[in-house]
């Protein structure tokens, strides 16, 4: 069983989105009046289309066979005071390997424009997640450095975008861009990749909640 995503689209008007609130009306674990915070957050709405009721801990994005090089990433999730937190979703999305979010036809909206390349973890009673995944291309033509979209959901409390992972090797990195991830939302979104034995690559993108996210204070009032 799945949230009903007719119902949260229907809920997402200009209207509830000034008010920064989500109604999810389900029996899921997540369910309940959420926030949006760390507005303006685009796509904000798109993280509940297909979120399963309890995520895994260990979660693929894509199927197994995606084409590109393999890559994991992981870390743990802490509450400002440094204690891990669990029961906390993340939800990323991310390009194939040649830069293109790839189309799902049974995605509207939103979640459409993420693409197929979606998933959710849940973290773990030590605020562990992990994501088995392709490492992603950058957008062809451009300059823009190859990244990992990222949001938290804090069920029955708030929703919010965190900085992208960006990955160090990347030439298209700029200084001030490599400086900007160092200190972004959700703590530092730039990770230095690892080859593993089997020639998959790793990275570690750890998250403190609420940190550089404006209004994070308002969550579950």
């Amino acid at each position: 069983m799945k949230l009903n995503p007719a119902r949260i689209v229907a809920s997402l008007s200009p209207l509830c989105l000034a008010a920064s609130f989500l109604f999810l009306a389900s029996a899921a674990p997540s369910s309940a009046k959420v926030r949006i915070v760390g507005l303006p957050c685009e796509g904000c709405e798109a993280v509940f289309e297909g979120l399963p009721d309890r995520p895994p801990v260990r979660a693929r994005i894509g199927s197994a066979g995606e084409t590109g090089e393999p890559m994991s990433i992981e870390g743990t999730v802490r509450r400002t005071d440094g204690s891990p937190a669990s029961g906390i979703i993340v939800y990323a999305y991310q390009t194939d390997a040649g830069g293109i979010y790839p189309r799902d036809a049974r995605l509207r909206g939103a979640a459409a424009r993420h693409g197929r390349l979606r998933a959710w973890a849940m973290t773990d009673e030590s605020g562990r997640y992990r994501f088995d995944t392709v490492r992603p291309g950058g957008y062809p033509g451009t300059r823009i450095p190859s990244h990992v979209h990222m949001h938290v959901i804090e069920p029955r409390r708030c929703t919010y975008f965190i900085d992208d992972i960006l990955f160090t090797d990347d030439e298209r990195l700029t200084p001030q861009e490599r400086a900007q991830a160092s200190r972004g939302r959700g703590g530092p979104g730039i990770v230095t990749p690892r080859r593993e034995a089997s020639g998959a690559w790793h990275v570690t993108r750890d998250i403190e909640l609420g940190k550089n996210i404006p209004g994070y204070g308002q969550c579950g009032s």
